[in-house]
């Protein structure tokens, strides 16, 4: 009896307060405690390009989509392909930009794709050889959350540098 109290207790104390009152809220089904984005750019020498991949949450850039451009948005869903490859498109060149070695870079959209609760997007800067620095502007999912975190990683001849952006910081510069 004592144990079958305890636990009740235990359920009750971790149970969020509403007017008062303890109420138990079920977490929602993509639930994840953390706002955090990441992109890494690599330098491919053979080709000359920086190719470039932004790993997002799926209901989080589903949400935010939404919010920028209004309209339904689902990436599971075959028939809106089209549509979340125009809205991804858009959003990515809207909150992501880079400058090689204090020149603008023009960022060519390749495409994305879902993995389990993930969006992968990739782009591509082309006719890039010789790399000193790169600065970028990344502002992703800053339209929906002010606790977000933009993780980038940049690999230019086999060295690799990583930032940690938080909420409203946007802009980073990496010498190689």
């Amino acid at each position: 009896m004592v144990t079958f109290l305890f636990k009740w207790c235990a359920v009750l104390a971790m149970a969020s307060s509403v007017n008062g009152f303890r109420t138990l809220r079920p977490l929602p089904e993509q639930f994840h405690p953390f706002h955090v984005s990441t992109t890494e750019i690599n330098q491919n020498l053979a080709d000359k390009t920086l190719e470039i991949s932004c790993h997002i949450f799926t209901d989080d850039f589903e949400t935010a989509i939404s919010k920028e451009f209004g309209g339904k948005t689902d990436f599971s869903k075959e028939s809106m392909k089209p549509l979340m490859d125009s809205l991804t498109r858009k959003y990515i060149l809207n909150h992501l930009s880079l400058k090689v070695n204090n020149r603008g870079a023009a960022l060519n959209y390749v495409g994305w794709e879902r993995e389990n609760e993930a969006v992968y997007v990739y782009l591509q800067v082309d006719g890039v050889s010789a790399v000193t620095q790169v600065e970028v502007v990344n502002t992703i999912l800053y339209n929906l959350f002010d606790d977000q975190m933009n993780i980038v990683h940049v690999k230019v001849n086999g060295e690799r540098k990583s930032h940690k952006m938080n909420y409203p910081e946007k802009n980073l510069s990496v010498k190689f």
